[in-house]
């Protein structure tokens, strides 16, 4: 990384915002660090959110943003370099997306969403506050 935080080559470090099965100690966490991704922060999003249990293995939720009814989520914010976060996006399956997530210190940064139709029937597991909460529950 250069003084300015970014990485070597002129492009930015990208700051990552996970939810479910890449956070740390969960099944996919090692698609990050393998990528030599380092843990910034565990943080809330803003509370315009809705967590639901999709039907995956290994098991997962999917984040989407809603106008009303949503909820703060716990999450984890990881850092990446350009060149490795742009590996991990190629590598992600269907019906994950990588969008802008909203933090609860009003800060943008990229983060896992899933696309709508993944929804559909779906645990809403929103009242847990999280994956974790939900998986100990």
């Amino acid at each position: 990384m250069t003084a300015a935080g970014g990485a070597a080559g002129g492009y930015p470090d990208v700051l990552l915002a996970v939810a479910g099965a890449h956070l740390t100690g969960q099944p996919l966490n090692a698609q990050l660090t393998d990528r030599g991704a380092t843990l910034v922060e565990e943080t809330t999003t803003a509370p315009g959110y809705r967590l639901f249990a999709l039907d995956t293995v290994p098991p997962k939720p999917g984040v989407v943003r809603v106008r009303s009814g949503g909820a703060a989520l716990t999450v984890e914010v990881w850092r990446l370099s350009a060149a490795a976060f742009g590996d991990f996006v190629a590598a992600l399956p269907q019906p994950m997306a990588i969008g802008q997530v909203e933090l609860a210190d009003g800060r943008l940064v990229r983060g896992f969403l899933v696309e709508p139709i993944a929804v559909e029937g779906a645990e809403d597991i929103t009242e847990y506050g999280g994956w974790r909460q939900y998986r100990e529950r």
